[in-house]
């Protein structure tokens, strides 16, 4: 049977949200320290087991005192020497994940439940609502350059969360109140899959979000354009969203809404998903998120505006489904 669950086991260890197909120089290096570390285990219990064999089947009678001491000596000697040897070259590691970074930083917050980003910090920080001041807003997506070493400053406003993507990097806490500094270097392009990786209430779970790598050129074209206004400022549509009260938490730069409560929506018709991470980013998905929030994520801030005309409900998606 145990052949049955092997494939399954191994499926784990693939996709864009796996350490083992690594994206980054960090990941890379975890890779390795994980295969060496697994090696050097594998080769203590090896020699163990080598060893209670050899005493209890190949040599079982008695052993004379000075030969009992020697095994008791070699057993006490030989996995501390290994395990200190794999310490000390482990910690030969760690310099190089804090290593300088290239350009502006991206800030990051982790807020119940999603992420907010800005782009092109400069600086050290002022954590204004974790963030550092300034920058292009932008959630739930980020987009790294492939082959430049970027800075992510994390933060939280409310409770700890930990901004994972293991095919880039380890987990790193954003930590209420300070601000944690963590150096991406992709390698390849790709979008990978990052999580919170802390619980931090009831859509811990459904706290997810997109990477995106591309070339550098690329990510600075995409950076100018997220500093645009809005696609799409005027219509029914929009005249709805401030008309209901969106614009007090919702930011949508061209327009009167300003809040900063929830996620920048300026651009959200151009990110993958919706929800950070739950619902590919569509006029459906939209409407049903506007509708019943907490049946998509439950624990979500937003209130439900399921009591609105379907006609309104469709129009203001329509709106936000253009906002690339």
């Amino acid at each position: 049977m145990s052949g049955l669950f092997l494939p399954i086991a191994l499926a784990g260890c693939g996709g864009p949200q796996s350490t083992f197909e690594a994206a980054g120089t960090e990941s890379a290096t975890l890779v390795t320290l994980f295969w060496v570390m697994f090696a050097g285990a594998v080769f203590i219990w090896i020699t163990v087991i080598g060893f209670a064999i050899y005493v209890t089947r190949t040599h079982p009678q008695a052993h004379d005192e000075r030969s009992g001491q020697r095994l008791i000596v070699f057993g006490a000697l030989f996995p501390t020497v290994v395990l200190l040897a794999l310490l000390s070259w482990g910690l030969t590691l760690m310099p190089q994940f804090r290593g300088p970074a290239e350009g502006p930083a991206i800030a990051v917050s982790g807020e119940r439940f999603w992420w907010r980003v800005a782009y092109n910090v400069e600086g050290e920080p002022g954590v204004v609502k974790s963030l550092p001041a300034g920058g292009v807003e932008s959630a739930n997506e980020i987009w790294l350059p492939v082959g430049r070493r970027t800075e992510i400053l994390l933060g939280s406003p409310d409770v700890i969360h930990s901004f994972w993507i293991p095919a880039l990097a380890g987990k790193t806490d954003a930590i209420p109140g300070r601000v944690n500094r963590i150096v991406l270097d992709p390698t390849r392009p790709g979008v990978f899959n990052g999580v919170c990786a802390e619980y931090c209430g009831d859509a811990h779970a459904q706290m997810g979000l997109r990477v995106v790598a591309v070339p550098p050129e690329e990510f600075d074209a995409h950076v100018r354009r997220q500093a645009e206004d809005a696609a799409v400022t005027s219509g029914r549509g929009a005249e709805l969203f401030l008309k209901n009260g969106c614009g007090a938490c919702h930011t949508v730069r061209g327009t009167p809404a300003d809040g900063a409560v929830g996620p920048d929506l300026t651009h959200v018709a151009s990110r993958r998903t919706i929800a950070a991470g739950l619902l590919p980013t569509n006029e459906a998905n939209i409407a049903a998120f506007i509708r019943t929030p907490a049946h998509v994520k439950p624990g979500v801030l937003m209130p439900s505006f399921g009591m609105l005309p379907e006609d309104e409900i469709a129009a203001m998606a329509n709106w936000l489904g253009a906002l690339q």
